[in-house]
């Protein structure tokens, strides 16, 4: 639910102090973000090719009737090493992802085979509960899950935790489960379409791993994950077949925020995304096609969003905003940076999300958008900035947007847990969970997405054990 303030209305659709600052947003959140200098997606979106075989292979998985004999149920699960420790015993496995054998060559050879580390307690408290922990951006192996979650929920609750490592986000060496590319930096995915892979392969991870449990005998099973791994667990829980467990943690209803108008936004890497837009006509001319329209939010943006979107690239600093009146266009003298008209304008976005539009109109020099040469002076496109902003919507909220996907079976079992001054998730502007999840539990925490992940972790853990609890209540049964 978006909150009324009084005062200004800031670029999250909540109210600033006199001083700009927000009161509705986290400055921590704000102030961490800058001190990351990484650039996201600084490959671009992706081969075209790979995002028609990725948009297709979703409107397959986005259907949980279509995904009931996608992966089998003795899919084979090896485990090849087991350590004991004071309360507990860890066991590490492997398997190879299903969508190596469903999209062929999507994945990288280095995320082929899926690795995790079981947490089994060495006594159980009542009954033999297992809870799959999906990884946020930044959580490399399992150290931080095992220690901030599974040994603390050993101990509290007796509740096993299966840590599933994702692609793209390993930064450990081959011999302990390197599912990273070579190629990437750090946790920053070179293109678009990882994210997009990386969704698709955790699906049909988790299914593999879900029923993997069932077959051991463990019971009750149920999944869970903070930030990405939220997201990334509300999308595997979309195609389980039965009633589960859900306590997505600092996550939303759609991506697509974050990386628009989310203080992420400012990682992203708009001058390679919008240079490749304008260059390669396929993104405009096949890919958007391919986009399904799922409601109000979705792909195409409504003049007061992106009036939100425009004047959130210049929020941060002083520094980083442009004057629209210092680029002019050729076909008639006026504003580049301006408006052909009111409904069309978007400003610059400016050195604050890494685009240098000084030096744009060079990089593109002698192409069109349909690839051909022309004219430099028409690649100054007032729209552009607008275009490459909206189409990253659009494929975001294409395999992200829980609209998008199956409603999970029994959505009273799903407690989200969120950050009332979130800057990273923003819910200004996008469909509530509880609109597309009728049924389901939100809690809010005061404070950001940045002290929530440090100091909340004790309400996500009491979270996932009131809803394994309902689950007990409500389905004693079903094993």
């Amino acid at each position: 639910m978006v909150r009324q303030w009084l005062g200004g209305v800031n670029t999250y659709g909540e109210a600033e102090d006199a001083r700009g600052w927000s009161m509705g947003v986290s400055r921590l959140d704000v102030f961490y973000r800058r001190l990351l200098l990484t650039k996201l997606f600084i490959g671009g979106w992706g081969k075209p090719e790979d995002l028609k075989r990725i948009f297709e292979f979703r409107k397959i998985i986005g259907d949980r009737e279509k995904c009931k004999s996608l992966v089998p149920k003795d899919y084979p699960v090896y485990i090849n090493k087991t350590e004991e420790l004071a309360d507990c015993h860890v066991q590490e496995g492997f398997f190879i992802s299903p969508l190596e054998h469903l999209v062929p060559g999507i994945l990288p050879q280095e995320a082929i085979k899926a690795r995790f580390q079981f947490i089994v307690p060495k006594r159980w408290q009542k009954n033999r509960p297992v809870c799959i922990h999906l990884a946020g951006t930044g959580d490399h192996f399992f150290w931080r899950r095992r220690t901030l979650m599974a040994r603390p929920m050993i101990k509290e609750a007796g509740m096993a935790s299966l840590l599933l490592e994702n692609p793209y986000c390993s930064l450990t060496d081959a011999a302990h489960g390197y599912r990273k590319p070579r190629d990437q930096l750090r946790s920053s995915l070179k293109n678009v379409s990882d994210l997009f892979v990386m969704g698709g392969a955790l699906i049909l991870e988790s299914t593999v791993l879900l029923r993997w449990l069932e077959r051991e005998g463990y019971w009750p099973l149920g999944m869970t994950g903070i930030s990405m791994g939220g997201y990334m667990a509300s999308l595997a829980v979309t195609n389980w077949p039965k009633p589960i467990p859900l306590i997505p943690c600092l996550s939303w209803s759609t991506a697509s925020s974050v990386f628009t108008t989310g203080v992420l936004s400012k990682a992203v890497n708009w001058t390679q995304l919008e240079k490749q837009y304008a260059i390669n006509s396929r993104y405009e001319e096949e890919i958007i096609k391919l986009l399904e329209y799922c409601g109000a939010d979705s792909f195409k943006m409504g003049p007061k969003l992106l009036t939100n979107v425009e004047e959130h690239f210049y929020d941060l600093s002083e520094d980083h905003k442009l004057s629209v009146s210092q680029y002019t266009r050729v076909d008639g003298g006026s504003d580049c940076g301006g408006a052909r008209d009111g409904a069309e304008h978007l400003l610059s976005l400016g050195n604050s999300v890494g685009a240098n539009f000084e030096t744009l109109p060079a990089a593109l020099s002698g192409y069109n958008t349909h690839g051909r040469k022309t004219d430099p002076a028409e690649c100054c496109r007032p729209s552009l900035h607008k275009e490459s902003i909206s189409f990253m919507k659009g494929v975001m909220d294409e395999c992200t947007h829980m609209a998008n996907f199956s409603v999970p079976v029994d959505t009273s079992l799903i407690i989200v847990v969120q950050a009332k001054e979130d800057a990273y998730v923003p819910r200004t502007g996008v469909v509530s969970l509880q609109e597309i999840w009728p049924g389901c539990e939100v809690r809010y925490l005061k404070g950001g997405h940045i002290s929530a992940y440090l100091f909340k972790q004790n309400i996500f853990r009491q979270a996932i054990y009131d809803a394994f609890d309902r689950f007990c209540v409500k389905y004693p049964d079903l094993h």
